[in-house]
């Protein structure tokens, strides 16, 4: 993406550390982060207004340009990390980490499956699991796309379907085991146990009732009356 077409983000540079001078932030409307990486090496606290956020967020690109104060040049930064609020999912605390355009980072990418409810081996009773949910992959930042669309739809029952079975998105490198890393299986359901459990306690109870009338039977009383 260039940079025109980036999303900028204007932060300012804060001092104040502890758990109280963050409290006064967020009632101010500003949410506290970190940016990592750079020239100094040193990180560097940050506030951003809520609404500032939200808006380079929304455009859902992977790299955005964090302009800081008394700067000139903006810093390519992605999304490192972010802690939310457990009921209203909103962004407490961000990390943004600094990144070079012109080399490839690690990174992961979410796994999002559609289609399930099409796949023949679902329709047929089985179930589809979602097995592996997140890829480990090697891209330009430019590159990193925002998640991994998997079509499951054409799944039959007792099927499983590999990385190897999945075109990396243009740009992307997958580091993950192609063959050993399963991305979904549709598991068949065996015949229900509960019935071969049944025969075997009705064929018990045949032999145990054969058993018992055997036992009722008059025993063979061997001579006659006395002469």
């Amino acid at each position: 993406m260039a940079a025109q077409d980036r999303p900028t983000l204007t932060v300012s540079e804060r001092s104040e550390r502890g758990s109280r001078a963050v409290r006064r932030l967020r009632r101010s409307g500003l949410i506290p982060g970190v940016l990592y990486g750079g020239g100094g090496g040193e990180p560097v606290s940050f506030s951003v207004a809520t609404r500032d956020l939200r808006l380079a967020l929304q455009d859902h690109s992977q790299v955005i340009d964090v302009q800081l104060p008394g700067q000139k040049a903006a810093r390519p930064v992605i999304l490192k990390d972010t802690q939310r609020h457990p009921v209203r999912d909103e962004i407490m605390h961000l990390d943004l980490l600094q990144v070079r355009l012109d080399e490839k980072i690690h990174s992961t990418l979410p796994i999002e499956l559609e289609g399930a409810e099409e796949a023949p081996g679902a329709k047929e009773g089985g179930v589809l699991e979602h097995v592996t949910r997140e890829l480990n992959i090697e891209a330009l930042p430019t590159d990193l796309p925002e998640r991994l669309v998997v079509d499951v739809s054409g799944m039959e029952a007792a099927a499983t379907m590999h990385l190897s079975e999945i075109e990396a998105p243009a740009g992307v490198t997958f580091l993950d085991d192609l063959e050993e890393t399963i991305i979904a299986t549709v598991t068949v359901p065996s015949e229900v146990e509960e019935e071969t459990e049944i025969e075997e306690e009705t064929e018990l109870v045949g032999e145990a009732e054969q058993a018992a009338a055997a036992g009722d039977e008059p025993a063979d009383e061997g001579g006659g009356e006395d002469s």
